[in-house]
């Protein structure tokens, strides 16, 4: 397990290397899932946003493990979708919608 220093340590080492990939190809969208390596993704996608470079959509689905809650990806990209700052918020399991409304559930997609 990591120490929470050591995370933080190498999430802005990663989020440093998203910003370089996603300025350098500025895809038109983003899809990610529940791993926390997605958040610096979507955070240099954000990026692109607010300096008026490129609008890039994002698209999160959450693990098809998370059947009862969301994963931490999943919590903070919750709250950016009530901000407008992720369109799509998937989730795989109908009930997780009943917990969370902003959620939208189309299906497993395994």
């Amino acid at each position: 397990m990591q120490s929470y220093w050591t995370s933080v340590a190498t999430t802005l080492y990663a989020l440093l290397h998203s910003l370089l990939v996603v300025w350098r190809t500025r895809p038109s969208i983003v899809l990610c899932n529940g791993p926390g390596t997605c958040v610096p993704i979507v955070a240099a996608a954000w990026a692109l946003r607010l300096t008026g470079v490129k609008h890039v959509e994002i698209c999160f689905v959450e693990s098809f493990c998370r059947v009862e809650s969301l994963s931490l990806s999943g919590k903070i990209l919750m709250r950016a979708a009530a901000l407008g700052l992720c369109e799509h918020f998937l989730v795989q399991w109908p009930q997780l919608v009943a917990k969370y409304p902003r959620a939208r559930y189309i299906g497993r997609l395994c």
